[in-house]
C-alpha cells in the first residue's frame, strides 16, 4: 500500500503577487473591450504605496492614438485595487492614494509579424503563429467534482470563502485583503483519503485577538471543506506567527506571474514555466495552457483515464506545435498512444484554432485571476466545459 501526503496552497486577491496579477488582467480586459485584436503583455510591480506597470500593448483599432487615449490606465488600476478591498483608512497601499508609474509601450513589430496571420519577410507561411516558443501542460484528475487535484481545490475553496465573508462585511469585520491557505491531503494508493492539516494566514485589524481569529477560521474550514475528509486528528494552524496586521504591498512586494503553481494545479500537474496574467490569447503561455486543461478535462470526463496530463510545445511564429504528449499515469482505460491519437483527431492545437475553439478574444480574464485559472464553474471559462466527451469516445473506438 502506497501512502503519502501532498500539500498545495492558494493565496487571496490581496496577496501582493495577486494584486499585481489583478491589475495586469484588468488592463488586458480593458484593451480587449476596445478591440478584441489587442496585443497585450502587461507586467505589474507593487510595493508600499507604489504601482509600476510596464510591457507592450498594441490596440489596432485606435491607429496612431496613444494607449492612454483608448483606456484610462490610472482609473483601471485604482478600480482594481478598490475591488480587492484596499480602502481602509490605515492602508498604506490605498486605492485613492497609490502612486502610479506607467511604462507601457507598443508591441515589437518583429514579434507582431510572426503572430499575425499574413505573409512577412523571412516568414515561411501566412498563418497566425505562436507568440513565443515554450512548453505548456494541461492536467485533470477525477478526485474532485471539478476534475482538479484535491489539495489545491480545497485551498482555493478556503480562499474564496474568506474573501466572500470579508467583502460581505457583516461578520469578522477585522478581516483584511491579504491571506494565504494551504491544505495537506493524505493519499492511499493514489486516492485522497483525509486532510492531515490546514493552514490559514489572514491579515487582520490590530484590534482583534488571536483567539477570535483562530475560532473563526477553524469554523470556516469545517463549513467549507468536505466533512468526510476532516478527522479528529486534522491539525489546524491559524496565523501561526501570532500576528498579521501588516500585509499586502506594505508588507511585501508583488509581481505579475509569481504564483503560477497556485494558478494551475498546486504542483500536482507539471508546469511549463509561463505565467498567465496580463497576456492576450496570442501568447501561448496562456491560451495553450487553457487548451491543455480543456483537453485533459475532457479525456478524464470521457472515462478514458482517471488522471491525464498533456504536454505540447511551440516555436515562435510557427502555427503547429512541435510536439504533443499524453500521460495517463497508468490510469488509462486505453493505451496512452491511443488516447493521444483520439485527442489529435478531435482538437486542433494551432494558436488561431485554440483562440477560435475557446472563444478567447473577449474581456473575460479578470474572472480567472484569483483562486485558480482552472476548476471554476463559469460559462465564460470555456476550457472548463466537457463538450468533447462524445467526440473523444467516438474517436478512440
Amino acid at each position: 500500500m502506497s501512502t503519502y501526503i501532498f500539500s498545495s496552497e492558494s493565496v487571496g486577491e490581496g496577496h501582493p503577487d495577486k494584486v499585481a496579477d489583478t491589475i495586469s488582467d484588468a488592463i488586458l480586459d480593458a484593451c480587449l473591450a476596445v478591440d478584441k485584436n489587442s496585443r497585450v503583455a502587461c507586467e505589474t510591480f507593487v510595493k508600499s504605496n507604489v504601482v509600476v506597470v510596464g510591457g507592450e500593448i498594441t490596440i489596432p483599432k485606435i491607429g496612431q492614438k496613444s494607449i492612454g487615449e483608448a483606456i484610462n490606465i490610472d482609473k483601471i488600476i485604482r478600480d482594481a485595487v478598490r475591488g480587492i478591498g484596499y480602502t481602509n483608512s490605515d492602508d498604506v497601499f490605498h486605492a485613492d492614494q497609490i502612486f502610479i508609474n506607467n511604462y507601457l509601450t507598443t508591441q515589437s513589430p518583429d514579434i507582431a509579424q510572426g503572430v499575425d496571420a499574413k505573409k512577412a519577410s523571412g516568414k515561411k507561411h501566412a498563418e497566425q503563429g505562436a507568440g513565443d516558443q515554450g512548453i505548456m501542460f494541461g492536467y485533470a484528475s477525477n478526485e474532485t467534482k471539478e476534475l482538479m487535484p484535491a489539495p489545491v481545490m480545497y485551498a482555493h475553496l478556503l480562499g474564496r470563502e474568506l474573501t466572500k465573508v470579508r467583502k460581505a462585511g457583516k461578520v469578522a469585520k477585522w478581516l483584511r485583503p491579504d491571506a494565504k491557505s494551504q491544505v495537506s491531503v493524505e493519499y492511499v494508493n493514489g486516492k485522497p483519503t483525509r486532510i492531515v492539516n490546514v493552514v490559514i494566514s489572514t491579515q487582520h485589524a490590530a484590534s482583534v485577538e488571536h483567539a477570535e481569529i483562530e475560532k473563526f477560521c477553524i469554523d470556516l474550514i469545517k463549513r467549507v471543506l468536505p466533512k468526510n475528509m476532516l478527522t479528529k486528528d486534522t491539525e489546524y494552524l491559524i496565523n501561526p506567527t501570532g500576528k498579521f496586521v501588516i500585509g499586502g504591498p506594505q508588507g511585501d512586494s508583488g509581481l505579475t506571474g509569481r504564483k503560477i503553481i497556485v494558478d494551475t494545479y498546486g504542483g500536482m500537474g507539471r508546469h511549463g514555466g509561463g505565467a498567465f496574467s496580463g497576456k492576450d490569447p496570442s501568447k501561448v503561455d496562456r491560451s495553450a495552457a487553457y487548451m491543455g486543461r480543456w483537453v485533459a478535462k475532457n479525456v478524464v470526463a470521457a472515462g478514458l483515464a482517471d488522471k491525464c496530463e498533456i504536454q505540447f510545445a511551440y516555436a515562435i511564429g510557427h502555427p503547429l506545435p512541435v510536439s504533443v504528449h499524453v500521460d495517463s499515469f497508468g490510469t488509462g482505460t486505453y493505451p496512452d498512444a491511443k488516447i493521444l491519437a483520439a485527442v489529435l483527431k478531435v482538437f486542433s492545437f494551432k494558436p488561431a484554432d485554440i483562440i477560435k475553439q475557446l472563444n478567447l478574444l473577449r474581456p473575460i480574464y479578470s474572472k480567472t485571476t484569483n483562486y485558480g485559472h482552472f476548476g471554476k464553474q463559469d460559462a465564460d471559462l470555456t476550457w472548463e466545459t466537457t463538450d468533447k466527451v462524445e467526440a473523444l469516445k467516438k474517436a478512440i473506438k
